[in-house]
This record gives structure tokens, C-alpha cells and sequence, in this order.
């Protein structure tokens, strides 16, 4: 189960925030901050405890539905969207610092956002992020979201924005819904389609990632087709 630090009985976590700042507080400090209050039987930190009990790892929170949230004791319809809105605040703040002026060093760090963006989503999602020639970011687009008839992208389609954007790179990131992403004969195909095509038009495929919840696959650091 996930590991609960003991607040200290000397001060509120409030008051330890503002004087000794937030990155001394436990989990559960911070938790009991953004709840306020607790409930008639149980105050606010003893509440913020037994939600961390419901997990196994802080970004366990992320996936526990407002339903879910709701069947916690103390915990109500408001409180359970409050702490959704904070969940999906914080996704974002992330994602902006990563895209901010970011300039791709690694598939590794790539992927990592993008696991926080995809690994949990129920449909396929290609994205292609284009990039100048100091690997600056210029875009990140949602290229297509599967469906039922449809869960293959054409190359044209992603290198109508390449030329759009003077991209003199792409990076194609797609998600597993399964959470394995291990790639399928079909993203192998796929991945020598769109290095061919980039190669025409003089745009380098940086690579081609598939992520899962907790895992990646990067071809440029697995197979010898972007190398």
C-alpha cells in the first residue's frame, strides 16, 4: 500500500507550507490543503489519509473515477470534482512546461510526456510533433483518433502539416490502449511507410513511438528502420 508520513503535531499543514514551503509537505499535507475541510467524524488530515489508502502510488489518483472518489467516506459530489480539477490542472501545467519552447533531446523524455498524455486513453491516438532544425517543437498535432472502420493514418495527411509548418522534422507518437506497446506487424509497415514518404519530400522521421500506460517503444532505440 502507499507509504503515509505523519504530519507534524506542532503545526498545520498550511502553516508549514508558508513557512517552511510546499516541497517539505507529505502527500497527505498537500492532499488535506486542497480538501479545507474534513467531515463531523473525521477531520481533514485523517480524511486525506484514507484516500491515499485507496492507492498504491500517488499517480494511481489520476485514474479513480468521481464515482469512485465518491465511494470514499467524507468524500462528496464536490470535493470529488475538486479533486479532478486538480488532477487535470496539474496534467495541464505539466504539459505546457514540457512543450514550452522544448526542444526534443531524447525519445526517452518524449515519451514520458506522452505516456502522461495517452497511456490511458480508450481509443488510438496518432500524434505528429514537428519539429525545426534545432529540434524546437513547432507543433503537436492530433493527426486522427481511431475508430471502429478506421485506425491507420496516411502519411499525406501528416505531412500536409510538415509542409504547412516548414517542418524540417517529424516525431509520429502513437498510443496502445491495451498499455503494451509492443509494436504490431502493421506498426512496422506503417513506420516504414512514413520514413519512405518523409524521405521524398526531404523531411527526416525522427521516429516513431508507441506508448502504453506505464511503457514505451521507440524505433529509432529498438529497430534499425529510423537509424
Amino acid at each position: 500500500m502507499y507509504r503515509i508520513d505523519a504530519a507534524s503535531a506542532s503545526q498545520l499543514p498550511r502553516e508549514r507550507l508558508q513557512h517552511l514551503g510546499a516541497e517539505q509537505l507529505s502527500n497527505q499535507e498537500l492532499l488535506a490543503i486542497l480538501l479545507r475541510t474534513g467531515t463531523k467524524q473525521l477531520p481533514v488530515s485523517a480524511l486525506s489519509q484514507q484516500i491515499l489508502k485507496q492507492i498504491n502510488r500517488l499517480s494511481d489518483l489520476e485514474h479513480l473515477s468521481l464515482q469512485e472518489l465518491q465511494q470514499i467516506n467524507g468524500i462528496g459530489v464536490v470535493k470529488s470534482i475538486e479533486i479532478k480539477a486538480m488532477i487535470e490542472l496539474s496534467k495541464r501545467i505539466f504539459k505546457d512546461v514540457c512543450l514550452d519552447n522544448e526542444r526534443i533531446l531524447s525519445s526517452e523524455k518524449l515519451a514520458q510526456k506522452m505516456m502522461l498524455e495517452l497511456g490511458a486513453q480508450k481509443q488510438e491516438h496518432l500524434v505528429a510533433i514537428y519539429l525545426d532544425t534545432q529540434n524546437h517543437i513547432i507543433e503537436q498535432r492530433t493527426i486522427f483518433i481511431g475508430t471502429v472502420r478506421r485506425s491507420v493514418a496516411e502519411p499525406r495527411e501528416i505531412l500536409y502539416y510538415a509542409c504547412k509548418n516548414m517542418a524540417t522534422s517529424v516525431i509520429i507518437v502513437y498510443n496502445h490502449p491495451s498499455g503494451l506497446p509492443h509494436p504490431s506487424e502493421n506498426d512496422v509497415r506503417f513506420t516504414e511507410k512514413i520514413k519512405t514518404a518523409c524521405e521524398m519530400i526531404g523531411i527526416c522521421c525522427l521516429d516513431h513511438i508507441i506508448v502504453g500506460k506505464y511503457r514505451y517503444y521507440s524505433f529509432r532505440e529498438e529497430e534499425h528502420i529510423l537509424v
